[in-house]
């Protein structure tokens, strides 16, 4: 997979993903307009999104309607070196929601691929070309 990154006015940093058009920008306070979210919000919504879809795979191949599920992602930082240090995923099933399934669900999450490439982060190397 190729990803193609490109730079617009003030902070606005974008990418083109296949057909796909990712918009970046920086809030007001870090010097950006806030006209889209920052890339570090894009990776935290990643995590959020994986998890969603993993679930809605899970809930789809035995007809459980996802209308009443709910996730929240919660990010612990810490105060020293300010990155995070924990994230909790919190998973809202309503309350017909069969019980048999509630651990399945944590299971289902643990698969979602961004989650375990940051438990096995890749190697990132920088190659600097020439135009």
């Amino acid at each position: 997979m190729k990803l193609e990154v490109f730079f617009e006015d003030n902070l606005k940093i974008n990418a083109k993903v296949g057909d796909h058009l990712i918009q970046t920008d920086q809030p007001i306070h870090s010097g950006g307009d806030n006209s889209a979210p920052a890339p570090f919000e894009l990776f935290l919504s990643s995590i959020g999104t994986c998890a969603g879809i993993f679930i809605k795979h899970f809930c789809a191949s035995r007809d459980l309607d996802t209308s009443g599920i709910k996730l929240t992602q919660n990010h612990n930082f810490n105060p020293l070196t300010g990155m995070i240090e924990s994230i909790d995923i919190n998973v809202q099933l309503p309350e017909d929601f069969p019980e048999k399934y509630h651990g399945a669900i944590k299971k289902v999450v643990d698969q979602c691929a961004v989650k375990r490439h940051l438990m096995q982060p890749p190697q990132i190397n920088v190659h600097t070309l020439k135009a």
